[in-house]
């Protein structure tokens, strides 16, 4: 049994949603803990068939859904909004026992979680069309916006609760169906999601998941099968071109929310204690594996002694180890993968003349936790510098001038997110506007919110997540044209 979990019959929900039935597959899956090892889960493996029956239950479902009044799905989300709010301890619980997050970050995750459904419930309210002046008098021309129909999802590991509520309730605002496949390492705290809209009152076959150990089956019928109008998916850049090509042939539409190498740029008229404090956010935040995760951290050359110091001095204090204890700051890295790729990061910068002041290592010998790490003299020809490390490495780099650091900042495929330190009002504007990215906290570390547009540019993705205009991509344009009048 999870630890710290209240209600017990909220895991066992997990295995009983109804919306599938009993799966074809025999095979099954395991679910552990990335910070013990600990078993906590054997899921059935599901795979092709069982996502074309999840389409066929959504497609099914979709008319009856889409026919209420946008009040009647309002009422719902709104019921799952207080069902996530009722349960937040549990599936904070559930979370950090399958991702390792340390539990008050765990909570704070699902209390994110929870506002999506709330605020995606008043927005049902206001899909408006529109009216258009007419070329003659014997006409009327308008605008009206109806659901896409049904929606594919499929959703990462390291933000497993919030990335299901942020995907799905535009959706399900907007009149759509779901099929979601949650990323493999944490099914869990998803499916307890899933309990909870069953229990709020989603119609049968409105609200459907897959879980599945491998993604490529499951994604390709979701990509292949005509039912299918939307795909949305947050994952890598790599898995997001598959998904992009796959959908080509029926010009599926396509949201994408992929990789980010963001930028974090120290000025030398910045706050360095506040600097500071949001570096250590914007950096070590779920252990630094998040797409908007500082991973190049640029400082001027006027505050960079200064800044490594006082920088250094507190990452060296950031606690690691199981998420349930209380007073750890930094959780487990996902897996085994992820512990090669932060090490190979490191070695690769030692190498070139790179310096490691603190941390380094890994801690104990079980698991995958990780030493919080600031790495400096680093330069552009690092891997580090041109990879997302996805861990709780903080490589910093020394810079002159502005212009200078917005050419590097903006070499990269990537416009996810972006930071930058600075006090003087011309330089703010000046640094905002030239970056190339889709979202850019000035003064700050942390800025996603269920009213802003989560999102980027360039190989960073298509489309946006939260806020009105979420809402707009789950939702079909149609102009009427009226003659005869």
């Amino acid at each position: 049994m999870i630890r710290h979990l209240k209600s017990p019959a909220l895991f066992a929900w997990i295995d009983r949603m109804p919306a599938l039935g009993t799966p074809v597959s025999v095979r099954t899956f395991e679910v552990s803990n990335p910070s013990t090892g600990e078993l906590l889960a054997e899921l059935p493996d599901m795979g092709v068939e069982e996502t074309r029956s999840a389409i066929d239950k959504a497609y099914d479902a979709q008319p009856g859904w889409a026919a209420l009044t946008a009040r009647e799905r309002s009422d719902i989300l709104w019921r799952w909004h207080q069902l996530i709010v009722d349960h937040a301890d549990d599936l904070a619980a559930i979370l950090t026992a399958e991702m390792g997050k340390p539990l008050t970050e765990a909570k704070s995750e699902v209390t994110h979680a929870a506002a999506y459904p709330q605020w995606y419930a008043e927005e049902a309210n206001r899909i408006y069309g529109e009216t258009i002046s007419a070329p003659s008098t014997d006409r009327r021309m308008l605008v009206i916006k109806q659901p896409i129909g049904v929606v594919g999802t499929i959703t990462p590991w390291n933000f497993p609760a919030s990335m299901v509520a942020r995907k799905i309730s535009p959706a399900l605002a907007a009149g759509c169906t779901i099929v979601l496949k949650p990323a493999e390492q944490t099914p869990l705290v998803a499916g307890a999601m899933f309990a909870l809209a069953h229990q709020a009152g989603f119609p049968e076959g409105v609200v459907n998941r897959i879980y599945a150990s491998e993604g490529d089956a499951v994604g390709r019928e979701l990509c292949s099968n005509a039912k299918v109008r939307k795909i949305s998916f947050t994952g890598s850049t790599e898995v997001g071109r598959l998904l992009m090509r796959q959908c080509s042939d029926q010009i599926k539409k396509v949201s994408l929310e992929l990789g980010g190498n963001a930028p974090f740029i120290v000025f030398d008229d910045a706050d360095i204690d506040a600097a500071v404090d949001g570096a250590i956010q914007a950096k070590f935040r779920n252990g630094g594996q998040t797409c908007v995760s500082a991973n190049r951290l640029y400082v001027q050359s006027g505050v960079h002694d200064e800044f490594v110091g006082k920088f250094a001095e507190k990452v060296c204090q950031l606690s690691v180890g199981d998420g349930f204890d209380p007073c750890i700051f930094i959780g487990p890295l996902i897996d085994k993968r992820a512990l090669a790729k932060i090490e190979s990061h490191i070695a690769d910068a030692i190498a070139k003349g790179g310096i490691v002041r603190c941390g380094g290592d890994r801690v104990g010998m079980k698991g995958t936790l990780f030493q919080p790490t600031v790495l400096t003299e680093v330069s552009r020809d690092m891997t580090v510098a041109q990879e997302e490390t996805f861990g709780p490495l903080a490589p910093i780099i020394r810079f002159e001038d502005a212009d200078q650091v917005v050419r590097e900042a903006n070499d990269t495929i990537y416009g996810l997110a972006a930071y930058f330190y600075a006090s003087n009002l011309k330089r703010v504007w000046r640094v905002a506007e030239a970056l190339e990215y889709g979202m850019v906290g000035i003064n700050t570390g942390r800025m996603s919110s269920e009213a802003a547009p989560f999102g980027g540019i360039k190989q960073s993705g298509i489309g946006r997540e939260g806020s009105r205009h979420g809402l707009e991509d789950y939702l079909e344009m149609k102009y009427l044209c009226m003659g005869g009048i």
